[in-house]
């Protein structure tokens, strides 16, 4: 089969498209032919080699969640997941290729109405906002700032800000365009990726879902209210400061927290729950997917290239077979 993987870490060039063993189901898990394949921030920065530490090699196949057909079930699996159209977790791995496997925990059948490509859009961030937002203890009345708003993570944080009546839903993005798409998707102030502008902006938030990560954060720590809650899930931009801790001990009376997040920390079962709601919830328009792009899998270095270019609204999807099985283009 046709599958992308690292030839050379750095530069989205040092991606390739290779002949690839077709991936055989084992106890547990299923085979999918793959409609779609969500290329995500992870993606990048494992490409870039800065994972190295946690056992990523070169030769590396890309790729954590797809959604296709179920082609064959390996032992133990109820032979009726046959057929369905599924999103699937794949891991850190498998997931740019024609067929992929998953455990069948990590599977969920598609709703009627929904695209492959929106699954994959919505399937993964989907759920790390909704948790993101549960651990900072967001409650309805306060302020939220979402950093980096324009990716598939904060486009659905933004949505369930607003959704949870939020007092002022306040976004982070490079230009008037993506602010006035933020602000249609419910973002109610607009500021630069610096957290300037928007003159009548909230001066302090109750809770920053920051997924950039990066030199800047600091700056953003200083902008939490009293009691401000602060969560970091992701580094697309980079490691912060090793030093920036210190802003919180220089702060120390205004009772500041900073925490991680990753969805792996939430039991599984409640992850499907919740994306269970979230996938139904689309189907039916009550929440908004973004596809920025849709491409042939042979141009996974190109998708890559305009992640590092900071030019993707939402996320970019890419197809083994164009135009099939209800994979849509941009929304």
């Amino acid at each position: 089969m046709k599958a992308v993987v690292i030839r050379k870490f750095g530069k989205p060039d040092g991606l390739e498209v290779v002949d690839f063993p077709v991936p055989v189901p084992g106890p547990g898990q299923l085979q999918i032919a793959t409609e779609a394949v969500g290329v995500g921030g992870v993606d990048a920065v494992i490409r870039r080699g800065t994972l190295v530490a946690y056992g990523f090699k070169e030769g590396h196949l890309l790729g954590s969640e797809v959604a296709g057909t179920v082609t064959a079930v390996g032992e133990g699996v109820d032979a009726s997941w046959t057929g369905r159209r599924v999103w699937a977790f794949t891991g850190l791995s498998g997931g740019y290729a024609e067929q992929a496997v998953a455990s069948v925990e990590d599977a969920l059948p598609l709703p009627d109405g929904m695209t492959s490509a929106d699954a994959v859009t919505l399937g993964g961030s989907g759920v790390v906002a909704h948790f993101a937002l549960d651990r900072a203890r967001f409650a309805a009345g306060e302020t939220v700032l979402v950093r980096g708003a324009a990716g598939s993570i904060g486009i659905t944080a933004v949505q369930l800000a607003a959704r949870g009546g939020a007092g002022a839903v306040a976004v982070t993005t490079s230009s008037e365009e993506r602010g006035a798409r933020l602000r249609d998707l419910g973002a109610t102030h607009v500021l630069d990726r610096s957290g300037e502008g928007g003159s009548d902006a909230p001066s302090g938030f109750d809770v920053v879902i920051d997924v950039v990560g990066g030199p800047q954060l600091p700056l953003f720590l200083d902008r939490l209210n009293s009691n401000g809650r602060y969560l970091a899930v992701g580094v697309v931009g980079g490691q912060p400061p090793a030093d920036f801790g210190m802003r919180l001990m220089v702060a120390f009376r205004k009772s500041l927290s900073f925490a991680t997040f990753s969805s792996d920390t939430v039991p599984g079962s409640d992850r499907q729950a919740v994306r269970s709601s979230q996938f139904a919830d689309a189907a039916h328009g009550d929440l908004r997917t973004v596809v920025h792009d849709v491409l042939p899998l042979d141009q996974a270095a190109l998708a890559h290239r305009e992640m590092d270019a900071g030019t993707v609204f939402g996320r970019i999807v890419l197809v083994p077979e164009p135009g099939k099985n209800g994979v849509c283009g941009p929304t």
